[in-house]
């Protein structure tokens, strides 16, 4: 169950793109671990919601399909 204090960051973090979304849990990552006490409360938690809406968008890009006749021909 999510905490309801983090649940509103996620829900706006949700709606980013993946680059954004990705420097921003790698962002929340660091200081995470750099810092040995907590600078931001529950950034622990921020970084793992992060990371999981991170593995969530991240989609393998595909190959557009090859349009008919578009292959080399000798005129």
């Amino acid at each position: 169950m999510a905490n309801p204090l983090l649940l509103p960051f996620l829900e706006w973090a949700r709606r980013l793109r993946f680059p954004t979304l990705f420097k921003l849990t790698a962002a929340a990552f660091a200081i995470s671990v750099l810092w040995p006490f907590d600078p931001i409360p529950f950034i622990d938690e921020i970084a793992l919601g992060l990371g999981t809406l991170v593995l969530a968008n991240w989609k393998r890009r595909k190959e557009p399909p090859a349009l008919p006749g578009s292959g080399s021909r000798s005129h």
